[in-house]
């Protein structure tokens, strides 16, 4: 894999700039070959931001270098103080808020069971993942008629989910 940012050192000097701007003295930071953290206090409050590649490449990025985390991070808190200049929000403001976000929901185990990662967009996904997958799970095809009901019951308690249980059968 290609690296994607530029020099460790132009982000460094880059996140000294950030950090004059915040108005933050009292900052530290490293990377290493596949993580990279800032930490600084802000009025008062203690922060850390952590990246690494494995966090980037759960989430679809392609970087390989610790470097490449730790240029995001410093893209990042670029992007905050940018935030904090225009008066949006106060920094310490913001951080403080996302403490107290409700945890994301779980997905439902109907969801699961069609081999969703997300509640899919509408019932026709749902209906569209039922046929790929019961093309395999039908007692005709080689699957047991045990695990072809079990996707049957996913599949109509997803469609109820939906509201369109009788619509999509």
């Amino acid at each position: 894999m290609q690296k994607q940012y530029g020099s460790p050192k132009a982000y460094e000097r880059k996140l000294h700039r950030v950090m004059q701007r915040l108005g933050v003295e009292n900052y530290s930071f490293d990377w290493g070959r596949a993580e990279a953290w800032v930490q600084f206090t802000y009025k008062g409050q203690l922060y850390r931001f952590e990246h690494s590649v494995k966090k980037a490449q759960e989430r679809g990025l392609k970087i390989a270098y610790g470097s490449d985390a730790f240029a995001q991070l410093v893209l990042a808190l670029e992007d905050l103080a940018r935030i904090v200049e225009r008066g949006i929000y106060d920094l310490q403001l913001w951080v403080e808020g996302m403490k107290y976000l409700p945890p994301a929901p779980e997905l439902p185990e109907c969801f699961r069971a069609l081999g969703f990662e997300r509640v899919p967009e509408n019932a026709e996904e749902v209906a569209a993942r039922f046929r790929e997958l019961a093309k395999r799970a039908h007692p005709d095809a080689g699957g047991s008629a045990q695990a072809f009901q079990a996707l049957m019951r996913a599949r109509d308690q997803a469609l109820a989910w939906f509201g369109r249980a009788k619509d999509l059968r």
